[in-house]
């Protein structure tokens, strides 16, 4: 019985400490991602939109605001179906050249049911350059982040 409790506590330490070290890859705000967009309303609304603090769920040491009830429920099912590629870097950015770059939560893209974020300031939204080069960045960024997101 002993032994089966320490294999249990183990577990549950490992398992907390790859959530946290998961969640130090995410481009959060105080532990928030999408800087409080609803990551559903990207898909069902096909535009951003502000989530509520009042409607928030939490993800693998990663926290969530929704804009209604129905999408956090739709969250719940599914976190990894709405959660932001690189973890809501610049998509761009990672592709390019490989560095974690803020976002413009307004600027992204759906690309075979995966969202995408992007940089958007200063006359640079880099989804205008993503998009002429698509395929490219798209297998560099995923590399990429494979690297970044196991450090």
């Amino acid at each position: 019985m002993k032994s089966i409790l320490i294999l249990v506590v183990t577990f549950l330490s490992l398992t907390t400490s790859a959530q946290n070290s998961r969640a130090t890859h995410f481009n959060l705000d105080k532990k928030v991602a999408i800087q409080g967009y609803d990551p559903v309303a990207y898909f069902t609304q096909k535009k951003a939109v502000k989530g509520k603090k009042e409607i928030a769920s939490t993800y693998e040491g990663v926290i969530y605001y929704f804009s209604s009830q129905a999408n956090k429920e739709a969250f719940a099912k599914n976190p990894s179906g709405y959660e932001p590629q690189y973890g809501g870097w610049c998509a761009f950015a990672m592709g390019d050249y490989g560095e974690k770059v803020e976002v413009n939560p307004e600027t992204f893209k759906i690309l075979d049911g995966k969202l995408y974020l992007f940089y958007n300031a200063f006359f640079n939204n880099t989804l205008k350059s993503w998009n002429k080069d698509e395929s490219n960045l798209k297998k560099k960024a995923d590399a990429n982040w494979k690297k970044i997101s196991v450090q």
